[in-house]
């Protein structure tokens, strides 16, 4: 270590030194499954202890907004499911259109894999399911074992490290997307009833000023946050499952840059000077007009040089990975075993084609698909990649989580006896297949020349 660096960590102020374990842990990818997997072992203690019934009233407890005769009320599980969860899936919208714009879905020829493998992982499951539940009341839920849960199966993935390559990483971070565009399509075709087609209208002439924001140019955050909560309100209103408003909303953030290369570095190098020539080995106060001047035309032109769509992606990341999604666990995940839904039935339709579709269909469905896709020529197999990478990969997709208790809040009515095996089966199939899936990977060779 040198002379420089002691200096440097030396003069780092105490209390980011006391953080810095902190500030690792949550750049571990890891880490915001682990936060769900918390999250989840508190909601089911919770309900099923002496204190289940507070539990109960901390779902049910009704919240209000508004003021006067526009008044919102609904129960805090509402809330959190039809409102924080509009805000993940705003992140997931995100995330699609980045990988649309330069990602692994910029090109056919380079998103064909990730997408056969997708559907098949959604076909297949959804078959295994209704080969269960075909023509019972317990029908309705075939969507459930379609889902993957994104942060779960890659932080599963990120514990294996180097042993597996970097593109394998990349084939299941397009899948799980992949994955979400069809879970966001199914909710909004299938999972919402009572449609008020002049609300939806509303709604989407609020989603038309969005993109006319865009197209004009502006960049600030608050516009597109009023209007997107006002289409927010008109989703929910108008019967189709205000979730995908979120991501509505998140196409309509501008992706581009204000400013080019050029336009950037020869006015930041003018800031700079002007910076240096006005403070001295000193750190900057609030008397030193010069520098603070400096330091404010950087941090404009450095938000004019970056695209709103990362920077915000980037930020609200932390706020849905380690605030939000655990509240969601919380509030959904805690199953009653003695008590809702009439006790757990480990043998009912449910349990089968949920636990089935998840393990099975998953595997079978993407394997299938990504054989068929890369015999067939659409695509092509990565060098890196060996077919027990698929199997792994595909096993992975298999932890539902997140996106199938999601289903499940909106297959059933909450008062219904499948959603404890619907639960119960889903927490079940996520874990044998993390478990198996880290098994196979951690045992498959890499391929020649892949990169670590």
């Amino acid at each position: 270590m040198s002379k420089e660096t002691v200096v440097t960590n030396n003069n780092q102020p105490r209390i980011d030194r006391m953080l810095q374990p902190f500030y690792e842990f949550v750049k571990i990818e890891s880490s915001g499954g682990l936060i769900l997997i918390i999250a989840t072992v508190i909601a089911l203690i919770w309900a099923n202890s002496p204190w289940g019934r507070f539990y109960e009233a901390f779902k049910n407890m009704p919240l209000t907004v508004g003021a006067g005769d526009f008044v919102l009320s609904k129960p805090t599980i509402l809330w959190i499911n039809d409102g924080l969860m509009a805000v993940f899936f705003f992140l997931v919208g995100l995330e699609i259109k980045r990988e649309i714009l330069v990602g692994e879905l910029n090109s056919i020829r380079q998103a064909s894999l990730p997408i056969f493998a997708a559907v098949g992982g959604m076909v297949i499951p959804a078959i295994v399911y209704a080969f269960f539940n075909a023509g019972t009341p317990s029908a309705d839920g075939w969507g459930i074992p379609m889902a993957t849960d994104i942060a779960f199966s890659l932080g599963v993935l990120s514990m294996l490290g180097d042993r597996v390559p970097l593109s394998l990483k990349v084939f299941l971070t397009a899948v799980a997307i992949v994955d979400d565009i069809g879970a966001i399509l199914v909710i909004a075709v299938f999972y919402s009833s009572g449609i008020s087609l002049w609300i939806l209208g509303l709604g989407f002439l609020l989603f038309l000023c969005m993109i006319v924001l865009n197209r004009l140019g502006v960049r600030h955050p608050l516009p597109y946050l009023f209007f997107g909560c006002l289409m927010w309100l008109a989703f929910l209103k108008s019967g189709v499952h205000a979730t995908v408003a979120g991501v509505l909303a998140a196409m309509t953030i501008p992706a581009s840059t204000r400013i080019c290369c050029t336009d950037f570095l020869v006015p930041m190098r003018n800031h700079l000077m002007e910076y240096e020539m006005g403070g001295d080995k000193n750190k900057v106060t609030l008397s030193n007009k010069q520098m603070l001047s400096a330091l404010g035309n950087m941090n404009r032109d450095v938000l004019m040089a970056s695209p709103p769509l990362k920077r915000i992606e980037h930020n609200l990341h932390y706020y849905v990975a380690f605030g939000i999604m655990p509240v969601f666990a919380i509030a959904n995940a805690g199953i009653n075993f003695s008590a809702e839904g009439g006790g757990l039935d480990v043998f009912h339709p449910v349990s089968f084609g949920i636990f089935f579709g998840l393990i099975v269909g998953k595997v079978a469905g993407i394997c299938l698909a990504s054989w068929i896709a890369v015999k067939s020529g659409i695509a092509e197999m990565p060098r890196t990649l060996v077919p027990g990478h698929f199997l792994g990969a595909s096993l992975l997709a298999g932890i539902g989580f997140t996106m199938s208790i999601f289903i499940t809040t909106l297959a059933w009515d909450a008062a219904s006896p499948f959603i404890i095996d619907a639960k119960f089966s889903i927490l079940s199939a996520s874990v044998v297949s993390g478990i198996l899936g880290f098994l196979v990977l951690r045992s498959c060779p890499l391929a020649q020349g892949c990169e670590k």
